[in-house]
């Protein structure tokens, strides 16, 4: 028991590195490609690392799930992934991971009013107080000027809204499928759409060969193959050997490593950002809380 303990926080530690460590990834990958490339990249790198695990389970999964399957892997991995990198061209890495913190209270907020999930008057004014800080944030970031608001930050809340509908969906629909068919069968089934996009639809091709792209490929290479696909095995793992609540709490480290990778790169954040990140990680909590 004990070293499965031991396992759990070290998978804990392994899985906020590695999601914490996303925004900077994708914020180096924008240096050479445009978001739309970023995005779809990521999300073919990760779909071709999935795709031999991903033919072995979709005979495992009934057809009449498949869709259900496919809103998870386009919905719920694909165009938050495009979001993200939309969002990062005008707002900074360790932000976009303060503001990512917020996907556990529209998991609850979506659950609650479109999944008939019960939520406790905690988990309300968590979800309140969630939002006020996350407000906070992208006022604090332009003092306060309505005028210099930098409203890219409602990309990146699109995306958690998403990963809300994206989570309700398997637990309503999906819940008697295992974790790991849904993920490689959900990245399989968006391989054509997303090698379609990227070779057809984005000037990627284009650009091989040009300066600092072989290092912006790599990046995004890795956010695909690791910090997607990877990481989405780490977590279901322990998921499985730990509980569900102990897996979220990642979700209160993943901030700090995207404020620390941010800071290593010449990022800041003022005492008003840093104030809100406090305001949303307590509304997490509440909302989240037991």
């Amino acid at each position: 028991m004990q070293n499965k303990d031991s396992l759990a926080w070290v998978l804990l530690g392994l899985i906020s590195l590695i999601w914490g460590s996303s925004f900077i990834l994708i914020k180096k990958g924008l240096l050479v490609m445009n978001a739309s490339e970023v995005g779809t990249l990521r999300i073919f790198m990760a779909s071709l690392a999935l795709a031999p695990f991903g033919f072995r389970s979709i005979r495992k999964i009934p057809v009449r799930k498949l869709p259900y399957v496919f809103i998870v892997g386009f919905f719920g991995s694909y165009i938050p992934a495009m979001l993200f990198a939309i969002a990062q061209t005008q707002v900074d890495s360790a932000v976009t991971g303060i503001i990512n913190s917020f996907t556990p209270i529209f998991v609850s907020l979506i659950g609650a009013t479109f999944f008939q999930m019960r939520m406790t008057r905690a988990a309300s004014i968590g979800i309140i107080i969630g939002f006020l800080g996350c407000v906070f944030i992208m006022l604090g970031g332009a003092n306060f000027q309505l005028g210099k608001i930098n409203y890219s930050g409602f990309f990146i809340l699109a995306a958690t809204v998403m990963y809300g509908v994206n989570a309700n969906v398997i637990k309503t629909y999906l819940a008697e499928v295992k974790a790991l068919h849904i993920t490689a069968v959900s990245f399989l089934l968006v391989l054509p759409i997303s090698g379609l996009y990227l070779f057809l639809g984005t000037n990627i091709l284009d650009k091989i060969g040009t300066q600092g792209f072989a290092l912006g490929f790599t990046y995004i290479s890795i956010l695909g193959v690791i910090g997607t696909a990877l990481a989405m095995f780490i977590f279901n793992n322990l998921v499985k050997i730990a509980t569900p609540v102990f897996a979220s709490s990642c979700t209160y480290i993943i901030p700090i490593i995207a404020i620390a990778w941010g800071l290593l790169d010449g990022e800041s954040l003022n005492i008003y950002q840093s104030l809100g990140v406090v305001i949303v990680l307590v509304g997490v909590y509440l909302a989240n809380r037991k």
